[in-house]
């Protein structure tokens, strides 16, 4: 892997103004250009900052899309408690599934760059067990609630559901719309009743 792909980080502390630049004009970049238009060169230009300065505090430009993925969902995809299984699923999901096709150039970059580079792919794997964590616990407190039943293995239904969004996020084949996000939902906690 050439220096252009990874660079030690020194630890220097971040000014957090240009740090936000930085994940700003990443998002901006992949947003407006796609994957072609993001190198290390295009991220210092668009922020105003030296292509030093990135590498003081990203080591490579897979870490700097990922922590741009995790600002992101951060910002976007905030959990809830709407005090029903079947409520919080379709928020979350909605929230979540607007998130993802907003930043769709943004994961698929980040995706691409875990696969090129190990420290992107350790970065991409925690962030991806913390979304599973918080989609788990919504789960949980529904099966709690008598919502699913005792023996309902979340796991299988954490996968299910991040399998659909990962599945139409890579390959495009549909979009992730609400409609998808409460047909999922209903996969999962059963048809609306009459009173619903």
């Amino acid at each position: 892997m050439g220096t252009e792909s990874r660079r030690p980080h020194t630890g220097r502390r971040r000014n957090p103004a240009v740090r936000q630049a930085v994940l700003d004009a990443a998002a901006d970049l992949l947003a407006s250009r796609g994957d072609a238009a993001i190198s290390m060169d295009a991220i210092a230009r668009e922020a105003g900052v030296s292509k030093h300065t990135i590498y003081r505090w990203w080591p490579s430009k897979g870490a700097l899309l990922l922590e741009t993925m995790v600002e992101r969902a951060r910002r976007d995809a905030a959990p809830l408690d709407t005090g029903t299984l079947t409520g919080d699923m379709e928020a979350f999901l909605t929230a979540t599934f607007a998130a993802v096709e907003r930043n769709a150039s943004l994961l698929r970059s980040t995706m691409a760059e875990a696969l090129r580079d190990d420290k992107a792919a350790d970065g991409l794997r925690a962030f991806a067990a913390a979304r599973r964590e918080e989609f788990h616990g919504l789960l949980a407190r529904g099966r709690s609630r008598g919502e699913l039943p005792a023996d309902a293995d979340l796991d299988l239904l954490v996968d299910q559901v991040y399998g659909l969004l990962w599945y139409r996020l890579l390959l495009g084949h549909a979009p992730l719309t609400p409609e998808t996000a409460v047909r999922l939902t209903h996969s999962i906690t059963g048809p609306p009743t009459a009173d619903a």
